[in-house]
């Protein structure tokens, strides 16, 4: 059986292929309830050959519901897999529920960098495979997952013998209409999705812009070109080369840094746009929510800045974005003075 620890839109969507792709199983919430939930998404179609491969606004339910465990202590069996499909703030928790079953393998689907880390210290045992998903999801108002985006997951081995239990998961992700790949490197795919994750990611959500209009905008536009370059020398730093995401070839982003904004600014901002179906970044949607609780910028903007911290060098950029956005989140009057100013941005970016 495999257990996805985060019954959220990412969560759900992933249970569901699972379960469409043949494997049995479970979704683990907080509500402390049972219940069985019938999980239905539509949106672009799956790989070719994935027998009912959804169409846009075309649904697709399974044939029967998926049970959702209220706790960990009424999960139905012992899982062979946990898939931990949550934000990074809130991953230390999943961590505790999942320490029932020490000898299970954990796959991490989490933006930015540092799942590994906390996991290999929390779970000395069992296997762990880093995984990033490029698929953007959504929940529907009436409870069902809008798929936005076609894109994919890709998986790396992290510890164990885990070769076996990747080719099961790809198995069953391709069979029930999600692409699926393995690759080596585990350092290299979660900074690969890094670099795709900062984009018009911190700059649009302190401005409130769409990313297409941040890669629009000449000085937002500035600023992106930074934060990458930033990041993308802390990858040479560690020796690392970015590897092909499903619909995000991180690969390609070296070389746009490289080439005059003139030229790239144009792709840009068609590819941001594509990339995400529509759906607004992770921190825009979280300052939106004004809850005030502790975002993922600092496993993103702020992993690069203590990466260059940690080799004795800096990424002020990076360091900026992260402490800026942080003070929107505590303080929607700050996130008001940046509100469509760019400029206001970038003076306080290059502040020292």
């Amino acid at each position: 059986m495999i257990l996805v620890i985060g019954p959220g839109a990412v969560g759900s969507f992933l249970g569901w292929t699972l379960a469409r792709g043949g494997e049995a199983v479970e979704l683990l919430g907080r509500s402390g309830v049972d219940r069985f939930v019938d999980v239905s998404v539509s949106g672009p179609a799956g790989p070719a050959g994935a027998q009912g491969a959804a169409g846009v606004g075309d649904p697709i339910r399974l044939g029967s519901p998926i049970r959702l465990a209220g706790s960990p202590a009424s999960v139905s069996a012992v899982p062979e897999l946990i898939l931990i499909a949550v934000k990074m703030p809130d991953l230390a928790g999943a961590i505790e529920g999942a320490a029932r079953w020490p000898e299970a393998t954990v796959v991490a689907v989490q933006n930015g960098v540092g799942a590994e880390d906390l996991l290999l210290t929390q779970r000395p045992r069992g296997g762990l495979i880093a995984a990033s998903l490029t698929t953007s999801v959504e929940r529907s108002p009436d409870g069902s997952i809008q798929r936005l985006s076609r894109g994919g997951i890709v998986l790396a081995p992290v510890r164990g013998n885990v070769t076996a239990a990747i080719g099961r998961l790809i198995n069953a992700f391709v069979a029930g209409g999600l692409r699926a790949r393995r690759t080596a490197d585990p350092v290299a795919l979660r900074w690969s999705k890094l670099l795709v994750n900062l984009m018009g990611n911190a700059t649009g959500a302190i401005t409130d812009l769409e990313p297409s209009a941040v890669y629009r905008d000449p000085i937002l536009f500035g600023i992106e070109r930074r934060q990458a370059a930033e990041a993308l020398a802390e990858m040479a730093g560690l020796h690392v080369r970015p590897v092909r995401l499903f619909g995000a070839d991180a690969r390609l982003l070296p070389i746009a840094a490289r080439l005059p904004g003139r030229l790239v600014q144009p792709i840009l901002v068609r590819v941001v746009a594509a990339g995400r179906g529509g759906k607004r970044p992770s921190l825009h949607l979280h300052l939106d929510a004004g809850a005030g609780a502790p975002s993922e910028v600092d496993w993103l903007n702020g992993a690069v800045a203590r990466a260059a911290v940690a080799r004795g060098t800096t990424a002020p950029v990076n360091a900026r974005l992260a402490e800026i956005l942080d003070a929107c989140n505590r303080d929607p009057e700050r996130r008001a003075w940046f509100r469509g100013r760019p400029d206001r941005l970038l003076e306080a970016v290059s502040a020292e």
